[in-house]
């Protein structure tokens, strides 16, 4: 008689293949909310993909980093239009940072909402029934996981998230600045998040400095139209600003593409030895970013083309 996880607790295998529950466990309640847009995007004749739902985690803290966030973001883009931009700059010096720094602000945010509002690649909650064990078509003596937090059936490289509840695939790491694992479904918007984030830190880094020395320079005349005072904790400000998170995002980009290369994601890389057959470099971006390469690979709102999943990612 094999002995055999299940979803309610203890089950034994016989020889003829009979299951018996000899236990029971319910999930602990959800904190995740799933929401499919479908329905409401026909009826505004708006184009929405069809089965795609958005995905939210209630997390106070994670809900308070992530419009954080945004404020920062907005903050720097008020700095560089409104302080430094706008006011006493030449038409063309103007529209060609201002067009620049709205882009990478832009792809930043919409890789944000991209990543906190993508189902990281959940496993269902519960699934761990004898139906489902019975469909997964086992042999006889063979081994399945389940976890015993949120009650479901636990494919190989799957964790548990304790904000989330629920085993991710590919997990990497839960991060309260996005509100939402980073694993197998949104490590593309989450990598994207990092260097775009990145890139407006050097952007807006290189303007503020410049446009402080110049002032300097000027004694504070036609330096915008704010006080000399103001104009200089909105500057002040906004270096600390880029420095931070440009140092922050860089280490976070590397981190994650480090990963990605070397196809083990950080809690693996801490906890496990590889069980699994890695891929190579390409092939591992390949799985994270789509296949075929191509201009998408940087953009949050293309959705990446997988290919044939892996076998060890079954649900049931």
């Amino acid at each position: 008689m094999d002995e055999v996880e299940s979803g309610y607790g203890t089950m034994h295998e016989t020889g003829a293949g009979k299951i018996i529950v000899k236990s029971a466990r319910r999930p602990a309640e959800d904190t995740v909310v799933i929401v499919d847009c479908t329905p409401f995007c026909k009826r505004l004749g708006l184009m929405w993909p069809e089965g795609q739902q958005l995905w939210f985690v209630k997390d106070i803290c994670g809900v308070i980093c992530a419009v954080f966030t945004w404020m920062l973001v907005g903050y720097a883009e008020f700095v560089v239009l409104f302080v430094m931009l706008i006011p006493g700059t030449s038409a063309v010096y103007a529209t060609v940072h201002g067009l620049l720094f709205t882009f990478l602000s832009t792809m930043a945010v919409s890789s944000h909402m991209r990543t906190m509002l993508t189902d990281p690649g959940a496993i269902p909650r519960g699934n761990a029934t004898k139906e489902n064990i019975m469909k997964l078509g086992l042999k006889e003596g063979q081994v399945i996981f389940k976890c015993p937090k949120c009650v479901s059936i636990k494919p190989e490289r799957a964790h548990h998230c304790s904000v989330c509840r629920r085993c991710i695939r590919k997990m990497d790491h839960h991060c309260p600045w996005v509100n939402n694992c980073i694993g197998e479904n949104n490590q593309k918007y989450f990598v994207l998040f990092t260097m775009y984030i990145f890139l407006i830190s050097v952007h807006a880094l290189y303007m503020a400095i410049s446009h402080f020395i110049g002032c300097i320079g000027q004694e504070w005349r036609g330096c915008g139209g704010f006080s000399p005072p103001a104009t200089t904790v909105f500057l002040i400000f906004l270096i600390f600003e880029g420095l931070l998170f440009g140092i922050f995002t860089v280490i976070m980009f590397g981190s994650q593409m480090q990963a990605i290369c070397s196809d083990e994601t950080g809690i693996e890389s801490l906890k496990e030895h590889a069980t699994w057959e890695k891929k190579s470099r390409w092939l591992s971006l390949k799985s994270v970013f789509g296949h075929p390469f191509s201009f998408t690979w940087f953009s949050p709102f293309s959705t990446p083309r997988i290919g044939k999943t892996e076998s060890y990612l079954y649900t049931v």
